[in-house]
Formats: structure tokens, sequence, C-alpha cells
């Protein structure tokens, strides 16, 4: 019987994790779930983000089920990959669970974030774009298992996707699969309802995309949110797979 695999890639919002989920899922061995605490996270802070009202009905809002969905292997498929974004685990959730399952970090300069997320959200902060929490869950990762996880830089994989997944691959205990490159546009039905406000650009590629030479427009009334995560982007990225 072929291994299975549970996958929790952690990340914040805007920060190619979408794409990434794309890459995982036109492997035929794997399946997908896109954000799974994302109801919960919801109903218990009651943000007003958008669509809120349709996420909750659609998700799971019980945190603790959520936790169980996640630890149980995909019943078709060796691989479940999670799109786990890190600000829904909120500080009363219970974290430890998270150890047992195969962890991967993906991070990106903090300008890129905050200046992608403003396009799409008007009101940004530090909680909002996962940094500081991204940097929690890695750390207690960290002292649970007493090695760390496969970090993995945003930057890295639009300059080179191939060996970017080359890297990965092998750090998660897989098969690099050249399958992974490149998917046919179009929504999936593994995204989350909230796909329609937040994935336009994802759902026109076919592929990652390519490396972005310019610099991000960040507002100056963000530019304190970048001060703020970037030392949280430093610690992440000195962990970060070379290749």
């Amino acid at each position: 019987m072929p291994e299975k695999h549970i996958i929790a890639m952690w990340s914040g919002p805007r920060n190619l994790s979408t794409a990434m989920m794309r890459s995982f899922e036109n492997r035929p061995d794997t399946i997908v779930w896109d954000e799974p605490f994302y109801a919960a996270y919801l109903q218990d802070t009651n943000l007003p983000h958008p669509m809120a009202t349709d996420i909750i009905a659609h998700g799971d809002p019980d945190w603790r089920s959520v936790v169980e969905a996640c630890r149980q292997p995909a019943p078709k498929a060796e691989i479940f990959y999670q799109k786990q974004m890190t600000h829904h685990m909120l500080p009363a959730y219970d974290r430890t669970w998270i150890a047992g399952l195969s962890n991967a970090f993906l991070i990106r300069d903090p300008a890129r974030v905050v200046a992608s997320y403003g396009q799409k959200h008007d009101a940004v902060s530090l909680a909002d774009i996962g940094f500081t929490e991204q940097a929690a869950l890695f750390d207690l990762i960290c002292d649970l298992t007493g090695k760390a996880p496969p970090v993995i830089d945003a930057t890295d994989i639009r300059n080179n996707p191939e060996a970017a997944l080359k890297a990965l691959c092998p750090a998660l205990g897989i098969q690099f699969s050249a399958q992974m490159l490149s998917w046919p546009t179009g929504q999936r039905r593994s995204d989350g309802v909230w796909a329609a406000h937040w994935y336009d650009s994802v759902v026109k590629s076919t592929g990652f995309a390519p490396p972005d030479r310019t610099q991000p427009n960040v507002p100056d009334q963000h530019k304190s949110i970048v001060e703020e995560a970037m030392p949280i982007y430093e610690h992440m990225k000195q962990h970060a797979l070379s290749f």
C-alpha cells in the first residue's frame, strides 16, 4: 500500500499560496483542502471579511472538528495537501496536533504581501497578514519535533519553479512531479467559496507567475506594517531551502 502523506503548507494571504495549491492539486496522487479553518476563524472573530456570511455557511465553524479532519489521511489519495493560513490559528485553538503532519512554510517579502493584500481589502494590519502567527507556529513545530520544517520563499519559486519544487518535495518526503509546474485555467471544486473575491489571477493562470522585478507600491499608511513584519520574515528566511 502506498505511503500516506498529510502536508500542511502554512502561509499568510497573498503569498503564492493558491498557486502552490494548484501545483499540488495537479498531481494525480493528491487532493487539496483550501483554508480549512477560515469558517471557524470568522465565526470566532466576527471580522468583516468579504463574503464572511457565505464562508461560515459553506465551511465548518467548529475548529475542533476541523482539527480532526486535518489529521485524517485522504481515503482516495496518497497525498492530502492542506493550504493553511497562519492567522486562522487563533491563540485559543490547540496547536500541538500540527506536529503530527508534514509541515512546510511559505514565506514572502512583507512589502509584496502588504501591497497585494491592500488591493483586495481596504483594512490591513499585521494580524491580517499572518506573519506573527507564522513565526510562532514555526517555532512551535521546531520545539515539538526537534527539527526545523522546510521553508520556501515565494520569490524563489517564481524565479525558478522547477528547482524550488525539486527542493521542496524531498523535504516533505515525496517525489517531485513535473505535473506540478503547470495546470489548466479555471476554478476548481476544491476552491473555497471566497475564490470569487480573491482568486481572479490564479483562475486565469496556467502556472506560477514569472519573476517580478518591480518594486511593490506600499501606501504610506501601511509602511509601518512592513517594518513590523520584516524581522519576522528575516527570521524565517534564514531557514529557507537553498537550491
